[in-house]
């Protein structure tokens, strides 16, 4: 397994950036080669990804996540990985912003590009972006304030019931 960790300060509270980061929908605008992410459950995003020449698709599970704490996901398709996103908040109005990547091996091809160092400049240029596109927001574009362990969601504050997050249009 390769293990790619990186971390940025970001100007925004807490808050700003976990919400932020649960709008799945709004990565393609920031990220490069995410082409769409639709939420297709609470705990179950779908993406459309552009790699190099390949473009690939795939489901991730949300595993774990905790409100202004940290999002945990899983993928079982290629390319098979586990992430997690952690969110400290500094002050009142700055947060660092956490992404760790677990990759699994498998081909030359994405072996020879961990020793070239792509998945970490990869990381770091999904932060940067996030850093820049939540800043530049200046306020999150939605947010989704739900818990999920082991997959299963747990009800958010004065809801009875689990519920697929919406964004705003346009």
């Amino acid at each position: 397994m390769s293990t790619t960790e990186e971390s940025i300060d970001i100007d925004v509270p807490v808050q700003v950036a976990y919400n932020q980061w649960t709008q799945f929908r709004t990565f393609p605008r920031f990220m490069d080669g995410v082409r769409r992410v639709d939420q297709i459950q609470a705990a179950t995003t779908h993406w459309v990804i552009r790699l190099g020449p390949r473009t690939y698709e795939y489901d991730a599970e949300i595993v774990e996540q905790v409100p202004d704490r940290l999002v945990r996901w899983e993928v079982r398709d290629e390319p098979r990985h586990t992430g997690t996103a952690t969110f400290e908040g500094l002050d009142a109005g700055h947060c660092r912003v956490t992404l760790r990547i677990d990759l699994r091996p498998g081909g030359v091809v994405r072996r020879a590009a961990a020793a070239l160092g792509v998945a970490r400049r990869a990381v770091r240029t999904a932060l940067t972006s996030f850093k820049e596109f939540t800043e530049g927001q200046g306020r999150e574009t939605g947010a989704w304030r739900g818990e999920i362990s082991k997959g299963h969601v747990r009800p958010t504050e004065g809801r009875s019931r689990p519920h697929v997050p919406t964004w705003p249009t346009g």
